[in-house]
Order: C-alpha cells, then sequence, then structure tokens
C-alpha cells in the first residue's frame, strides 16, 4: 500500500475518534453545568439555615460552627469543578478544644441514634500545627461514621504518645445497637447521610491525616470498631512536645 492510501485508510479511523472525543466533550460539558446547578442549589439551603441562625453568626464566625464547616466543604466541591486553588488555612490549633467542639456537634446525632458519646482527654494542653477545618472535618468523619455505623457506646479518647497526639474513636459493636428510629428528624438526618455509599468519609480522613504529616488506622471486629489518627505535636523552644 503506498503511503497515500494509508493516509487515505487511516481517515474514517481519525474521524470516528473525533467523533468520540467530541461526543465525550459535550458529555462531560453537560456534567459539569449540572454539577454547577446542583452547587448552587445546596447553597441555597445552607445559605437559609446561616440566616435562621441569625445572633449566632454575629461578628467572627467560629471556625468549628457546622455551617462554617459546610461552607469549606462547598468551596473545596467549586474548587474541584471549575478549577481554583485553596488559600492557606494554617495556623496553631488547640486540639482539646477541637475534641470537644467535635463531640459537642454531634451530641444530638448520638441522642437521635439512641448512643452515648463521650470525650476522655488524657493529653494535656496539646497544640498542633495544621488547618483546624481540615482537622474538624477529619474528626466529624470518625465521630459519624461510629454513630451511623458502629456500637451505641461511641468514645473518643485523646493521649500522648511519643511527640504525637492520638485520637482514637471507638464504639461498641454493631450487635448491641438498639432498632433504628423510623420518621420525623431521623428520617431527614438518614437521607443526608447518602446514598448507602461507604469508604468516602475514611478517605476524608486518610488524607488530612497525610497533609499533616500523621498517620490513620481503622479496624473492626464483631465488637466493635477502632479509628485512630495520629498527629505530629507542635514542640516548644526546648524541644518539647506543647
Amino acid at each position: 500500500m503506498t503511503p497515500l492510501a494509508e493516509i487515505a485508510a487511516g481517515w474514517p479511523m481519525a474521524l470516528a475518534m473525533a467523533a468520540t472525543i467530541a461526543a465525550q466533550g459535550v458529555r462531560n460539558g453537560r456534567r459539569r453545568s449540572s454539577l454547577n446547578e446542583a452547587l448552587h442549589e445546596l447553597r441555597r439551603p445552607l445559605q437559609a439555615v446561616a440566616l435562621a441562625s441569625g445572633p449566632q453568626l454575629a461578628g467572627v464566625a467560629d471556625r468549628d460552627d457546622p455551617i462554617e464547616l459546610a461552607a469549606a466543604a462547598l468551596d473545596r466541591l467549586d474548587r474541584e469543578i471549575n478549577g481554583g486553588e485553596a488559600a492557606p488555612a494554617l495556623g496553631s490549633v488547640d486540639a482539646c478544644s477541637l475534641a470537644q467542639a467535635a463531640v459537642g456537634r454531634w451530641q444530638a446525632r448520638a441522642d437521635l441514634a439512641e448512643a452515648s458519646l463521650e470525650l476522655r482527654w488524657n493529653a494535656g494542653a496539646a497544640i498542633v500545627d495544621g488547618d483546624r477545618v481540615a482537622l474538624s472535618q477529619a474528626l466529624d468523619n470518625l465521630i459519624v461514621n461510629a454513630i451511623e455505623h458502629g456500637g451505641p457506646t461511641i468514645v473518643v479518647a485523646v493521649r500522648r504518645r511519643a511527640g504525637r497526639l492520638r485520637i482514637v474513636v471507638v464504639d461498641s459493636g454493631v450487635a448491641r445497637r438498639p432498632p433504628s428510629r423510623r420518621g420525623g428528624p431521623a428520617r431527614i438526618v438518614a437521607g443526608l447521610a447518602g446514598r448507602g455509599r461507604r469508604g468516602h468519609g475514611l478517605a476524608v480522613v486518610r488524607r488530612v491525616a497525610s497533609d499533616h504529616g500523621g498517620r490513620f488506622a481503622f479496624s473492626r471486629s464483631a465488637t466493635g470498631a477502632l479509628a485512630a489518627i495520629e498527629l505530629p505535636l507542635r514542640e516548644d523552644a526546648t524541644g518539647v512536645a506543647a
């Protein structure tokens, strides 16, 4: 076959590939448009909730406020869809107040699931360097995972270990869970939990731990689950972990 014949023979395949790429671009464009519409509609109820909170949001917003955390998650979703980089939000994080705020946020959710949620702090004053919002999101995922998929007794235990802060969330196992409540707030909360998808929350925890120079481990048995995140503690001027 002459070179000219080879080129002519290749045209149909090239046209088919071009058509496939063009169709894929149209589908991707439509999907991006649909995602942006969903993102837009998700912002509306969040704004309504923020307005309903009224005086609570006056002045400087609390970085541990659920609305602030939701806004940060929406901002990340927006960047994933439309591009752009996150503004750095690194600083000193008081780990005790971080843990207390997380447990407080999810106390009502634990009550709804007929579960107990307790913080056991045995780490003294502990400061870590990092993004407080990201760390809050990671801890939220561990707690909610235990409430939704674990046993009715949930403990968040925090202690020091070799210059690191170890945060462990343990539950008492699904065999001891009471029957799920139906209707009312329980139905709405179940809908917000997603459509049976699993693993995303733990992936978030693993990413946040890695971004902060830490590590994450998870195990489950018949008697319950244990999720542990370890983060390096800030050292003071003497080289001792703060």
